[in-house]
């Protein structure tokens, strides 16, 4: 393909992604296909001659999307959002365009300054303390991670080296494996897996504390956890506050937990990563006090900031904490900059070496929506899940299960785990919406997450109306098998 077919094509696919898009809601948002459908319908290896686009191209339609899951169909309830925006498509055309790979300043001057200066805009719109961004001389600041996972396992191995430095400095006898052995994390029993995972690839204990009636830790809870550890003669190093919980959205006393935590010499992670947008309107602020406390903070722009995957926004308050920990220079990556004091290399705060120009979307979708746009497109998530909270609280049949703060309603029937197993099967089967579930304490529960930039109340009435049906269907079945038993 040459420079002159390409436009060409570039021009089809641009029309046929405008048209997915636009024409979303006509799709069935769940695929109707089976483990293994995909394998019969390509050949066993690739052609030995090349194909044509059209060939490729008319491919798509047959083989591709009959498997496609429609993350912005404005009938997909599941997860959290996925966020997608034309001028971050556009964006993204530009980063995989330039192609470069941006693991130093002189690998792409562009690359580097651009992502410091839009954490430091993102920091800005967060009202993100002083410390945590880079300015012109600041000691903090800020990056893009692939995904929160990868930030709290970041967080975590340089709050690991920090502290077995300083263990070694005032115990020179204890060995680097003797103080590992000791060491211990801990998050709360609502916190999403992948801090878990992250103390498995740190190789330290991880510990749960637990939440309360809320779903959210508080200090007492952490205090009492650390007191025990600490007496048992264990070190603990590393607490991973969460910000809008994936089961259910709810927050951990931050204003509580920070100072026990500084007085610990304990790192403070906050994962905010779906919540953390919401961060840019004022009247959610108040949900990110106490951020003043961590060492470093995390939000996933790629959820709910209109800007599509991956792009992970993470900032630290010591920068030499990161790059203290992961700091490697062979010759062939260094460049005579590099101790310039104005030079950020990226790869120092990353487990990968390469990078794309991942800012650059950050840097269109900023300019082309500004704050208000984007604080609309948060206040306009959260009142729908509102409208849905409310159609549920006026049906007797059910019951709201944790608090609606953004954009997630938990809801179930009343009645046992199976239920609401069983409608959450017969709505999923269905395939006119999806959603998925999760368990709070020892209920089962469906989660009800407004995540399309395109969803409108009149598809919130629509499912609340499809859910509603399907109830009453499955509850007559149910209180006739219940009759014969």
């Amino acid at each position: 393909m040459d420079a002159a077919e390409f436009r060409k094509r570039g021009k089809e696919m641009v029309d046929y992604v405008a048209d997915y898009l636009e024409k979303i809601e006509k799709r069935q948002v769940f695929p109707d296909v089976e483990p293994g459908y995909l394998r019969p319908l390509i050949a066993d290896c690739a052609p030995q001659d090349p194909e044509s686009f059209e060939a490729v191209f008319k491919d798509i339609e047959k083989i591709i999307m009959p498997g496609v899951t429609h993350w912005h169909s404005p009938y997909f309830f599941a997860y959290f959002p996925a966020a997608s925006s034309f001028p971050a498509l556009l964006a993204d055309m530009l980063c995989g365009g330039i192609g470069c790979v941006g693991f130093s300043w002189a690998a792409s001057p562009a690359c580097t300054e651009l992502e410091t200066v839009m954490l430091d805009w993102l920091g800005k719109m967060v009202n993100l303390p002083e410390e945590f961004l880079a300015g012109k001389d600041g000691q903090g600041g800020g990056v893009i991670q692939g995904s929160a996972s990868e930030a709290t396992l970041i967080a975590l191995l340089a709050a690991r080296t920090k502290t077995i430095r300083q263990v070694q400095s005032e115990k020179p006898e204890l060995t680097e494996t003797e103080i590992m052995g000791r060491l211990v994390a801990y998050a709360s029993d609502q916190a999403h897996s992948s801090v878990e995972r992250a103390a498995l690839i740190g190789a330290v204990k991880i510990k749960n504390v637990p939440s309360d009636d809320t779903f959210s830790v508080c200090g007492s809870a952490l205090r009492k956890v650390l007191d025990e550890d600490k007496a048992a003669g264990f070190i603990p190093f590393f607490f991973c506050a969460t910000l809008g919980t994936t089961p259910c959205c709810s927050f951990d006393k931050l204003l509580e937990l920070g100072p026990i935590c500084n007085k610990e010499n304990i790192w403070m992670h906050i994962d905010a990563a779906y919540a953390g947008s919401a961060f840019i309107c004022p009247e959610f602020r108040h949900l990110l006090n106490g951020v003043e406390f961590a060492d470093s903070f995390n939000f996933n722009p790629h959820k709910w900031l209109l800007v599509n995957f991956d792009c992970s926004a993470m900032w630290v308050k010591k920068r030499s904490d990161l790059i203290g920990a992961f700091k490697l220079e062979p010759l062939y990556l260094q460049h005579h900059h590099q101790e310039s004091g104005l030079v950020t290399d990226y790869r120092h705060w990353q487990i990968p070496l390469g990078r794309r120009f991942r800012s650059l979307k950050l840097w269109f979708v900023l300019r082309m929506y500004g704050v208000k746009g984007l604080q609309e497109h948060i206040r306009k998530h959260v009142r729908l899940s509102h409208q849905f909270e409310h159609l549920v609280l006026q049906d007797e049949r059910f019951e709201i299960c944790a608090e609606v703060v953004l954009g997630l309603v938990c809801f179930r029937l009343k009645g046992s785990n199976e239920l609401n197993e069983a409608l959450l099967k017969s709505i999923n089967d269905a395939k006119k919406i999806h959603l998925v579930p999760c368990h709070l304490r020892e209920k089962f529960v469906l989660r009800f997450a407004i995540c399309s930039r395109t969803v409108e109340s009149t598809h919130i009435k629509f499912a609340w109306q499809h859910i509603s049906q399907l109830a009453t269907v499955l509850l007559k079945t149910w209180e006739q098998n219940h009759h014969q038993q």
